[in-house]
């Protein structure tokens, strides 16, 4: 008998997708009754249509988890969007199971930032100043850290060990994409380097060097014009060593080797970029005061929440549908740009959204986990022409699963919770997702809110009974 039942609902949903069909390509058919027409009296299927009208409203987003395959450093200012301070706390990883030799003598040591691009003024100057992480507080690898924290609580700022003034279009021809910074650590530090720079590393007992070494603290002095894209993070170490050699004629001589060795913020260790927003709560109070319009603006900043009265759309659906079985064949939330000019872009426009039941946000990032039909769905950005030629820009997402799931639970909930967040991701070669992230670069579009007077953030419907 489960068995009949199984291939019955399948067949029943198979006819209910030829009828959307035949009724999305009929001309000037009348939906309900071409499902009246071929269905004996008694047993019609109704296929309908409904939108709803949702809530919005802007969400301060006080902390996103750190990223370290890309940082932003330095300051910028925007008028509409706030002040963003980026900066860099990172451990640096020791070299493992090398051994110097025992008259090595170190000379100096530089830090390495590689920059692939950046974003504001290209030649405002600024300052990028490093410390030493000098508060005793070790970074845990298997631990995600959040993008507010405390700096205070790993660096004191007593011992700044380096510093350099430059614009971000310097080059230093480190490779054909990216610019190079180079900045001298002062002799102080490569003297206190030297215990353990004498040191043989293993895996096994790294950690000693980070308890001696918790890291260093990268900032940004002055400058509020310019951000920088790092990916890539190092510290290179100068020495010296002599060692006897034979001459042709057997004789023993002494040479001088320079060299040095690297020591690299990589995939080994933890880094964080941490991020200020000064002036967040008047950014929000903004946008709160036109009712028309929500925000969405990273990295950690601002936020669109959207309340879907999931209880009031199954009961209306439900009586729509008499006592017939309800099932959701397509179920859109559009959501408009409000105004999207490229010419005058200043903050390149978010291109990606995911919209995630606020119940599961944090958890969702802190632990890397990918969309499911119950929690998540991701919506992309898409356009079109209106009366006029003009070209309108929206986010799509498709919200049957989610729906549906609560919809088949025994009691619907009287609204959930939806944070739009905006979202960078990776692909497999199959390009199969396989990674979400929050956006850390700087993004943003104002959206038409769910009070918009023309545009208004709404839920579109097709549904069938039978």
């Amino acid at each position: 008998m489960h068995l009949f039942n199984f291939y019955f609902m399948k067949l029943k949903s198979f006819f209910v997708s030829i009828i959307l069909l035949l009724s999305f390509t009929a001309c000037n058919s009348d939906i309900s009754d071409l499902g009246l027409s071929i269905q004996p009296t008694g047993n019609s299927i109704l296929i309908d249509t409904a939108t709803f009208h949702l809530t919005s409203s802007n969400f301060i987003v006080p902390y996103i988890y750190s990223r370290p395959d890309s940082m932003l450093l330095g300051t910028y200012v925007d008028q509409t969007y706030g002040t963003l301070n980026a900066d860099i706390l990172t451990q640096l990883q020791p070299p493992l199971d090398v051994t110097f030799p025992s008259n090595a003598i170190a000379d100096s040591a530089k830090l390495n930032l590689i920059y692939t691009s950046w974003f504001g003024d290209a030649y405002a100057p600024m300052e990028i100043s490093v410390y030493r992480m000098d508060q005793g507080n070790v970074f845990d690898y298997n631990t995600r850290y959040t993008s507010n924290l405390n700096v205070s609580d790993y660096c004191s700022k007593n011992q700044r060990i380096g510093s350099k003034i430059f614009t971000p279009k310097n080059f230093a021809g480190v490779r054909p994409s990216s610019t190079s910074i180079e900045i001298p650590l002062s002799s102080d530090f490569v003297s206190d380097f030297d215990s353990v720079f004498h040191v043989t590393y293993t895996k096994a007992d790294q950690m000693l060097f980070h308890k001696f070494f918790n890291g260093l603290y990268v900032s940004s002095n002055f400058g509020s014009a310019s951000l920088l894209h790092v990916r890539e993070l190092y510290m290179k170490y100068y020495y010296h060593f002599s060692e006897k050699i034979k001459k042709s004629d057997g004789s023993d001589s002494t040479v001088v080797i320079n060299t040095y060795i690297n020591y690299p913020a990589n995939e080994e260790i933890s880094k964080v970029n941490r991020f200020y927003r000064p002036n967040q709560a008047t950014v929000k109070a903004a946008f709160d005061a036109n009712s028309s319009l929500n925000l969405i603006s990273s990295p950690a900043n601002i936020y669109t929440q959207v309340t879907v009265p999931v209880k009031n759309i199954v009961e209306r659906l439900k009586a729509k549908s008499g006592n017939k079985t309800l099932l959701l064949n397509r179920s859109l939330l559009r959501v408009d740009v409000n105004d999207f000019k490229d010419s005058t872009l200043a903050v390149p426009l978010v291109s990606s959204i995911l919209m995630i039941k606020e119940s599961e946000y944090d958890n969702f990032f802190k632990t890397k986990k990918l969309p499911s039909d119950s929690i998540a769905v991701l919506g992309g950005i898409a356009y079109e022409k209106d009366a006029n030629n003009n070209l309108l820009y929206y986010y799509n997402f498709d919200m049957s699963k989610i729906l549906t799931y609560e919809i088949d639970k025994a009691q619907a909930v009287d609204g959930i919770s939806f944070i739009l967040v905006p979202i960078a991701s990776e692909s497999d070669g199959s390009n199969n997702l396989k990674l979400i992230k929050s956006q850390n670069l700087m993004r943003a579009v104002k959206l038409c809110s769910a009070t918009h007077p023309t545009r208004p953030m709404k839920l579109t419907f097709v549904f069938s009974g039978f």
